[in-house]
């Protein structure tokens, strides 16, 4: 073994190779020194941007007669899709990033709460855009339920804190609340929808129990050097052909001319259409995580299933579905002597919530790539449901309609 490397050393080409790769060397390692300063340069850059928009937490209160469908939280999320970032000059001397938002159902010991996390100069558009869809809804500026939430084994015990991801392909689009009819003019009492099984898990928790669920989203677009990027990244679309052309392949007849064409099932022309029907629709990088947690007394661990099952409804075997792809825990103790991964784990995720860091500095794509949904996709998963579907007794609602005074009252 020691001979072969000895004469592999001395043969003249390895040789050759090595002078030119010693002389070229102050080349190289400068450009590659200048490649980490590039990136250390953007993300301080990225990072003193973002410090300097302020967020704000926005929670909205549906009233008790709520009839709107889900497509009007997806005409909502229309006007959330913005890939501008301006200039280069802004992009590389500001440290300007693609806005982003996070859609968060939220539970306080079985009260539920529907919030919008955004940066402050997008609070007067998401506060405009949701009374133009839900106009006797409440939208209040509130104060973060995540920052009194602490890691501290002593009083807390995490359950389980984790990331979601698709379990095929983006073109693939998830269950929508078109499939289940949602979109129709039927009555409200014979309508099936999907977000109801987990709104009744958030309110069946118990004092002293939490359960948070964060939907991440960023306006999707093919990204270049206005982006950061040297190399283009393509835009999502491009993956759909892919994904469509498989499918009428094996939706051929295997002939000995091989001229015959495909014969796809109605199964496959059903899958085909929902693809179709998704790329037609705005796109948005996005990145789900949840956690359950709870006092040490309060503490019940078959509420982890329910948190982890939660997305259970929104997944087709012929279409696409989620999948926990990143959590705390390990499945093997001798993966974590002592338990210290699983601590540092649920401090960095928890710590990842809390800022809403995912698609940017500090936390990007912590553990996970970002991940295509449509806003079809999104308002299935995040929508007010109607008071007759959904009885949930503890999802936080306006007492009363809003309506106008009367003119004829004495002044």
């Amino acid at each position: 073994m020691i001979e072969q490397i000895l004469s592999l050393v001395q043969n003249p080409i390895v040789q050759q190779v090595w002078n030119v790769i010693w002389r070229t060397s102050p080349v190289w390692i400068s450009l590659i020194l200048i490649r980490y300063w590039f990136i250390l340069w953007l993300n301080y850059k990225r990072r003193e941007w973002i410090a300097s928009q302020g967020s704000v937490l926005l929670e909205i209160k549906i009233p008790r007669e709520m009839v709107k469908s889900p497509l009007a939280m997806e005409i909502f999320l229309n006007t959330l899709h913005n890939t501008g970032v301006g200039t280069l000059l802004d992009v590389y001397l500001k440290g300007r990033v693609r806005t982003w938002f996070s859609l968060e159902l939220v539970s306080k010991g079985g009260e539920v709460h529907f919030y919008i996390w955004c940066l402050k100069a997008s609070k007067g558009r998401v506060e405009s855009q949701l009374y133009a869809q839900f106009p006797n809804a409440e939208v209040h500026e509130v104060s973060d339920y995540t920052l009194g939430i602490h890691r501290d084994p002593e009083k807390i015990s995490i359950g389980w804190i984790g990331q979601y991801a698709l379990t095929k392909a983006d073109a693939y689009p998830i269950k929508t609340y078109i499939d289940y009819g949602l979109d129709k003019t039927e009555k409200e009492e014979y309508k099936n929808d999907p977000i109801v099984p987990m709104l009744e898990f958030l309110g069946s928790l118990k004092k002293g129990e939490n359960a948070w669920f964060q939907i991440l989203i960023q306006g999707h677009t093919k990204e270049g050097l206005k982006y950061g990027r040297v190399f283009i990244k393509p835009d999502w679309k491009v993956g759909i052909e892919k994904e469509i052309k498989e499918i009428l392949t094996k939706a051929t007849p295997k002939t000995e001319d091989k001229k015959a064409s495909p014969q796809p099932s109605k199964g496959q022309q059903d899958v085909i259409a929902a693809i179709e029907r998704a790329s037609a629709k705005p796109a948005f990088d996005t990145m789900i995580r949840a956690t359950y947690f709870a006092e040490k007394d309060s503490f019940n661990a078959t509420n982890i299933g329910g948190l982890i099952g939660s997305f259970a409804q929104f997944s087709s075997s012929s279409l696409n579905g989620f999948k926990p792809d990143f959590n705390a825990g390990y499945d093997y103790p001798w993966q974590d002597f002592k338990g210290k991964k699983k601590a540092q784990n649920e401090t960095k995720l928890l710590e990842a919530y809390k800022r809403r860091s995912f698609f940017n500095v500090p936390f990007k794509h912590f553990h996970g790539k970002p991940f295509i949904l449509t806003t079809e996709e999104l308002a299935t998963l995040f929508h007010f449901p109607s008071s007759i579907v959904a009885a949930t007794p503890t999802l936080t609602r306006i007492p009363s309609k809003k309506a106008e005074a009367p003119s004829n009252l004495p002044i």
